[in-house]
């Protein structure tokens, strides 16, 4: 998978662990809500940064407590049909004051990239058939806004002023 954001292509550094498997001593790992719950003193006892995974059907009010352990919030988007993470990441974004990095996972496409942004978004892992190029551009394509969102850009009737 390939990473991107504003600034380009970027490296990862973060590792996704799976349920089931052994957590490294160090190192920025991944893991999912579940693994959390059951394994929350493991992981904050090891070095090394800590993000979390969300699935669609989970909620952002999943991590309230915890939030600050967090330096990376990866929402999945199942298909692109499912806007589910659009919402947790501006409930994350704007009602729980998260500023560490947002990751959209998944099927995450071109076209919404734009949305992603306004919600919040950090970083975006690409699928593999995907166009960099084409990529950089989507960032730049909307110049102009016309309602606040998570992105803080401010809108046309604040720029009249």
């Amino acid at each position: 998978m390939t990473l991107v954001s504003r600034e380009g292509v970027q490296e990862d550094p973060w590792v996704f662990v799976a349920d089931d498997a052994a957590l490294p001593e160090d190192g920025a790992v991944v893991v999912t809500l579940e693994r959390w719950q059951r394994d929350g003193n493991a992981l904050l006892a090891r070095s090394g940064r800590l993000g979390i995974c969300l699935r669609s059907d989970e909620t952002a009010e999943a991590l309230v407590e915890a939030l600050g352990h967090f330096d990376l919030v990866a929402l999945e988007f199942p298909q692109f049909k499912d806007g589910r993470p659009y919402s947790s990441a501006r409930i994350l974004r704007e009602r729980y004051g998260y500023t560490g990095e947002l990751r959209a996972v998944g099927d995450v496409l071109r076209d919404q990239l734009f949305f992603m942004l306004r919600c919040g978004f950090d970083s975006f892992e690409l699928p593999d058939r995907a166009n960099i190029q084409e990529w950089m551009q989507a960032f730049e394509e909307i110049g102009v806004v016309y309602q606040p969102a998570s992105d803080g850009r401010r809108p046309v009737p604040g720029l009249r002023r």
